[in-house]
């Protein structure tokens, strides 16, 4: 906003240059700048010093990374746009190191052959498959056999014979696992109940009993 000597003119953030590092505020980059024009290069390198300094109270978070205080002389010379003659603790970053791209991580896009037991059920499976036979590894079937059971109680609410888990069991695991005969599992108790993730089983009772009460 212009205006006579007698008013202040205004700068807004739409007018000015935008922050490369917008956590540390226009004023650390007004010191950085100023730094540059420091002749002396042991002055320059003290100030520089004092602006890590400033920068570290300003984003007290970066505490929780690893190499914090090297982070901090790099985002230094990010701020400076790579632009600065300093005698640093750490090396320069380089400018193409902060426009490189992550690298992919592959994705596993194998079918999924049970879909209401998951994904994890058959890493599981193939880890079991591997165990020498004997009593831990009909420990890790009963164990894995309980677990299946609920998960297929979850997404079918109709009651499930051991025998369909044991066989699911096999037909996964591609023949590598045989469940021992005789393989007995707990009994289900009367009042457990098996929901959906995510899925609220109460709220339609709640809001019955609000409902209720709303009629009396």
């Amino acid at each position: 906003m212009e205006g006579n000597e007698n008013t202040i003119k205004l700068y807004y953030n739409t007018e000015v240059e935008k922050l490369g590092m917008p956590e540390y505020g226009r004023n650390v980059l007004k010191m950085v700048e100023q730094l540059r024009g420091i002749e002396d290069k042991a002055k320059r390198s003290e100030q520089a010093a004092a602006i890590v300094k400033v920068m570290e109270l300003l984003n007290p978070q970066v505490h929780q990374q690893d190499n914090y205080e090297q982070k901090l002389w790099d985002h230094l010379y990010m701020i400076a746009g790579y632009d600065l003659d300093i005698d640093a603790p750490y090396p320069a970053p380089l400018p193409e190191d902060r426009n490189t791209r992550p690298d992919v991580i592959p994705l596993n896009t194998r079918p999924i052959k049970a879909r209401h037991y998951g994904r994890n059920i058959e890493s599981i499976i193939d880890l079991i498959a591997s165990e020498p036979e004997g009593e831990v590894k009909t420990a890790m079937i009963r164990s894995l056999a309980i677990y299946m059971r609920q998960q297929y109680l979850i997404w079918n609410k109709d009651n499930v014979a051991d025998a369909t888990i044991f066989k699911d069991i096999e037909r996964l695991s591609g023949g590598r696992v045989q469940v021992p005969e005789g393989l007995e599992l707990s009994k289900i108790s009367a009042d457990s109940s098996f929901s959906r993730p995510g899925l609220n089983l109460n709220i339609g009772g709640r809001g019955r009993k609000k409902n209720n009460k709303k009629k009396k």
